[in-house]
């Protein structure tokens, strides 16, 4: 059970003496409590109080770091089950799988460089690759692991039962944190030793949710922390019922044996896709194509964007096609949705033209202009900000036609004439074809 924060008070020093942040130890305390702080933040603890007080300062569910550098990924680290709830923080890791025994392993290394995109502004891809030991042989697996590890440059996830191809592996590339899978009631000791050898993430795999449980208070007793769990189906059905239990027992019972990321595998869409809406922080997919791995990662975008917080563009001005100082120059928001349906349609209709984005928290244009977030005196700010007045010669700014209302305290705030534009960005090419001379 958790501790409440009036336990955790017991068990501090009491001096109030700032040191970790807050004002009084009452108020650590009720922090700690509610995992928004961690232990070590509090340098007088008792050693016998910290040993009592471990799992208190514990989040429910650990983040794991898989790989090393600028591509690592981190899963795990969520605290609640539904995103309306608060956010979720960690997007499922989609790792491709690459068997040992690939007849063709340049082919498929250069099919899987493709499988990155640019989604609303934001470049999006898979994140892993998982190396299965197929062929059984030790050389051939780290051979092949080595390879793939330098030509992507992503984290690896090694797949074998046999402790020795596992080791095999980590001999050569040991530093860039691949992730174990996995460790079985059959190996567990072994992989437990090589893991806490080479200081990397282990996956435990049982055979239902009670044995997965075992595997991982046993990996826990063991010393090793970074830890992700395989609860064993492969029926989608069951997988999501034994998911969804899991991730209840560790955010509302704060059971520490379910406190990491879980691993799905999936053969189509179809299985993928609903591992990424229930709960599956890892997923291993067989598919390599781009229209396959797209869907999957436009889903899991939606998925885990914060619905608090709007997918923004940067405020600036965009230059869209080869503009200069007789081009149109249009305004709009910094809502990501609104910038990549507007420039398409300035692309469409051959008019090199400048694009102003404004800050306006990343709502769209009505809602801006509803919540004064998009008004005269905001616009003309970010005219001074990027110097647009250096850029054009005309001194007249497109406005949308939703926000026509506008018009008269813009021209009476900036001095430019301002031109009413469509309302849907569609109308665009054939407004500008009509009034742009």
């Amino acid at each position: 059970m958790a501790l409440s924060g009036l336990d955790i008070y017991k068990q501090l020093p009491k001096t109030n003496c700032k040191k970790c942040g807050f004002p009084t130890c009452l108020a650590f305390a009720m922090a700690l409590a509610g995992k928004k702080t961690s232990l070590d933040k509090c340098p007088d603890v008792t050693a016998a109080a910290k040993q009592l007080l471990e799992s208190a300062s514990l989040p429910p569910m650990a983040t794991i770091t898989i790989g090393a550098g600028e591509k690592k990924a981190e899963v795990g680290g969520e605290t609640v089950l539904f995103r309306h709830e608060k956010t979720f923080y960690h997007p499922t890791a989609i790792a491709v799988s690459i068997s040992d025994n690939e007849q063709n392993l340049s082919v498929k290394i250069e099919r899987i460089k493709k499988l990155n995109f640019e989604r609303v502004g934001i470049m999006v891809g898979i994140n892993l690759i998982a190396i299965k030991n197929d062929s059984n042989d030790l050389l051939k697996f780290s051979a092949v692991a080595k390879e793939v590890s330098q030509k992507l440059q992503l984290p690896l996830i090694l797949i074998s039962e046999n402790p020795q191809a596992i080791e095999e592996v980590l001999k050569n590339i040991s530093q860039l944190k691949p992730l174990i899978y996995c460790a079985t009631e059959k190996n567990a000791e072994q992989m437990f030793g090589i893991t806490k050898k080479y200081n990397v993430p282990l996956c435990v795999y049982g055979k239902n949710i009670e044995e997965t449980a075992s595997l991982s208070q046993k990996a826990i007793s063991s010393g090793i922390k970074d830890i992700v769990l395989d609860c064993g189906s492969r029926d989608v059905a069951k997988c999501i019922r034994d998911f969804t239990q899991i991730r209840r027992l560790a955010l509302k019972k704060n059971f520490r044996p379910f406190g990491f990321p879980m691993i799905a595998f999936a053969d189509n869409i179809a299985d993928a896709s609903t591992y990424i809406t229930k709960y599956a922080n890892i997923l291993v997919v067989r598919m390599d194509s781009v229209e396959e791995i797209l869907p999957l990662i436009t889903l899991r975008l939606n998925i885990y964007t914060d619905p608090q917080k709007p997918i923004m563009m940067e405020p600036k001005l965009y230059e869209i096609g080869k503009p200069d100082a007789q081009s149109p120059l249009l305004v709009t928001t910094n809502f990501s949705l609104t910038y990549f349906t507007v420039a398409p349609e300035i692309e469409n209709s051959k008019i090199s033209s400048w694009l102003l984005v404004c800050e306006a928290e990343g709502m769209s244009v009505l809602t801006a202009w509803a919540a004064d977030k998009f008004n005269a005196e905001i616009i003309d700010v970010w005219m001074k900000k990027t110097d647009v007045a250096g850029k054009v010669s005309h001194k007249k700014i497109i406005i949308p036609g939703y926000v026509s209302v506008l018009s008269g305290k813009l021209e009476d705030t900036t001095g430019w004439q301002v031109l009413v534009g469509p309302k849907e960005a569609s109308g665009i090419p054939k407004y500008l074809k009509a009034v742009w001379k």
